[in-house]
């Protein structure tokens, strides 16, 4: 996901979003405690995009004091 996209989304839009991403994260750490995780990079793309999420919800509330 790039910034741009995420950017144009609207506030509640970013919270479900990170909520699903959340969700995605706790199942693929899950996944690789057990050994079932083929792709170990997808939780770094994961973690990022949470990242990216934070900052323009982070940015969006400073911007707005």
């Amino acid at each position: 996901m790039k910034i741009n996209e995420v950017r144009e989304m609207s506030n509640d839009e970013l919270n479900e979003k990170l909520y699903s991403l959340r969700e995605q994260l706790f199942e693929l750490r899950r996944k690789k405690a057990v050994g079932a995780l083929e792709h170990g990079e997808e939780v770094r793309f994961v973690r990022k995009d949470i990242a990216r999420v934070l900052m323009v919800l982070s940015e969006r509330k400073n911007a707005s004091k």
